[in-house]
């Protein structure tokens, strides 16, 4: 199974690299994989690869279940503290 989370790219480094940006989270990723990326694009990332340049609209539709998903949980892991 794989699990490609979404990212928003902040930075292209050069034709094969870019920081993006998913919460808090900043990394480098690979982008050989797409055509082309730029700033502001929403990807979906795997294992530091970019799978997937999605369409706006799309895009922020993704990253909204994303943040539902990381509320869920976190309350899941403070429910198992105590």
């Amino acid at each position: 199974m794989c699990l490609a989370i979404p990212h928003r790219i902040e930075e292209v480094l050069d034709s094969s690299r870019a920081v993006a940006r998913t919460g808090s989270l900043r990394v480098e990723v690979r982008t050989d994989l797409v055509d082309e990326v730029n700033v502001g694009d929403v990807v979906l990332v795997h294992a530091g690869f970019v799978i997937e340049k999605c369409e706006e609209r799309d895009g922020l539709e993704l990253e909204e279940l994303w943040k539902e998903v990381l509320k869920v949980a976190s309350q899941g892991r403070s429910e198992r503290e105590n």
